[in-house]
């Protein structure tokens, strides 16, 4: 039987990081997160995304009244109304992340009602969902970074990845700093966010595999499909050339994958349309026998990697991990073997927002 939708709230909260933050292209020292909350028959829907206030403008004047008395018990058809009524907007970009934000609040809502877990409405093939830890920004010194990587090392996570290409002088001594802060059998990762250049970024490769980096994201900058296929055809052996987490919809990851511009597909689901966008992309992954990684939002991305039947992992970043334990009762943290573990004991994701503790840092 149908359950319509009876309302939507959406509220944006500011919240400083807790040190300078910088990567190979942008310096920040806030995060936004703007948290969507949908009501059906006495129950609640929780979704959000990291973007600007503008995501939650988007989701107030646009997409209420497209949700508003729709069916909650069916998430994909209210995506395809929120997706065909933004014709006019321009749909990449902030409406994506705004679509996103309500499409998670919906799949949760759906298993709320169904007293269900969200894995098992999503249709679970995994139990768990492997992590990296992420940050290692620019900005630390070498102590701050040996001690964030080495944590995460002694955390049981076997992976972490680290940001590279804001200065290039040094990237080399800080690659292998890190390599003996989390020894031989720790898998390290590097991010240079697009600020390399072809030739530059090929022979980055050559120097980061001398210590055993096997994940290489965005070399180049993620628009330049050439580009990153000449890496990926060129890198070291065992290096994968990654990229993809500002995919806003499907065309996009389509164009990045007919490219072979990828040795493992990243999407976010707070940006590419939501859970339902994830799906679809998860669909052209398993196309091709193709690896797909999850950007970020653990919280969310925990339950919708046990989805995903070509995943590699989620990356575990440092600014949401530390956001999401502020905002929600009911976290996932990481077990042995590195992986988060969705409770299938709780109806949707089960979190609940801390409303007290975010009130200080709303901004809309």
């Amino acid at each position: 039987m149908p359950v319509p939708v009876d309302s939507l709230e959406v509220a944006a909260y500011s919240i400083p990081t807790d040190a300078p933050e910088s990567d190979g292209t942008a310096v920040w020292d806030s995060t936004t997160m703007v948290l969507v909350r949908v009501h059906a028959a006495g129950h609640i829907g929780t979704g959000y995304t990291y973007a600007g206030t503008a995501a939650a403008t988007v989701v107030r004047d646009e997409l209420t009244e497209v949700i508003t008395g729709g069916d909650a018990t069916v998430p994909p058809a209210r995506w395809a109304d929120m997706v065909h009524a933004v014709r006019n907007l321009g749909r990449p970009g902030v409406v994506a992340e705004a679509i996103a934000a309500v499409d998670i609040a919906m799949w949760d809502l759906r298993a709320r009602l169904l007293a269900e877990p969200l894995t098992v409405a999503l249709g679970a093939v995994h139990e768990v969902t492997p992590i990296y830890g992420s940050g290692g920004f620019t900005s630390y010194d070498d102590n701050r970074l040996c001690r964030q990587l080495g944590g995460w090392v002694e955390e049981g996570i076997g992976r972490v990845k680290m940001k590279v290409g804001r200065d290039p002088a040094v990237d080399a001594a800080r690659v292998a700093a890190a390599r003996r802060a989390i020894g031989a059998n720790t898998e390290l990762f590097v991010d240079a966010n697009g600020a390399y250049q072809r030739k530059q970024a090929l022979g980055w490769a050559g120097r980061f595999a001398e210590h055993q980096v096997s994940w290489f994201e965005e070399p180049v900058s993620s628009d330049d499909l050439e580009g990153l296929r000449l890496l990926r055809n060129r890198s070291p052996a065992g290096m994968d050339i990654t990229a993809g987490e500002y995919g806003y919809d499907v065309p996009y990851f389509q164009r990045m994958l007919d490219a072979g511009a990828v040795d493992c597909l990243q999407a976010d689901v707070t940006r590419c349309l939501g859970i339902t966008g994830v799906l679809k992309v998860g669909a052209l992954c398993d196309a091709r026998g193709l690896d797909l990684s999850l950007h970020c939002a653990p919280q969310i991305s925990a339950h919708v990697g046990t989805a995903l039947w070509h995943l590699r992992h989620l990356e575990y970043f440092h600014d949401h991990v530390r956001i999401e334990r502020m905002a929600f009762d009911g976290v996932l943290r990481p077990q042995p073997g590195g992986v988060l573990r969705p409770d299938r004991s709780c109806a949707g994701h089960g979190l609940t927002v801390k409303e007290t503790d975010l009130e200080h840092f709303r901004v809309a």
